[in-house]
C-alpha cells in the first residue's frame, strides 16, 4: 500500500510540474530539435546514411534475385523488379557510380 501511495503522489507531482512547464517548454524543445536537424553536419550524416542504405538495398535486391530467382512468389518478384527499375542510370550496383 505504501508503494502505491508513493507512486500516486509521484504521479500527481509529475503531472502538476508538467502542466506548469506546459506549452512553452514544448515549443522550446521543438525549436531545439529543429536547430539540431538543420545543422549541416547532421544533415550531411543523414544524407550519407540514406545513400548507404539505398546502396545496401540495391545489393540485397540483386542477391535475392540471383539466389532465389524463379522460386520467389509473384508478388515478391514484382517488388524486386520494381526496385531494380528505380535505380539511377549511373548506379553500377557496387556503390561506385556517380551520385
Amino acid at each position: 500500500m505504501r508503494y502505491r501511495l508513493t507512486f500516486v503522489a509521484g504521479l500527481a507531482v509529475g503531472y502538476v510540474l508538467g502542466t506548469r512547464a506546459g506549452r512553452e517548454r514544448y515549443e522550446q524543445l521543438c525549436r531545439a530539435g529543429q536547430r539540431f536537424a538543420e545543422n549541416p553536419a547532421v544533415r550531411n550524416a543523414r544524407e550519407s546514411a540514406v545513400q548507404t542504405g539505398r546502396q545496401a538495398a540495391s545489393k540485397a535486391v540483386d542477391a535475392v534475385n540471383e539466389r532465389f530467382g524463379e522460386r520467389l512468389p509473384g508478388s515478391v518478384s514484382d517488388r524486386v523488379r520494381s526496385l531494380r527499375d528505380q535505380r539511377t542510370p549511373m548506379d553500377d550496383g557496387w556503390g561506385t557510380g556517380s551520385v
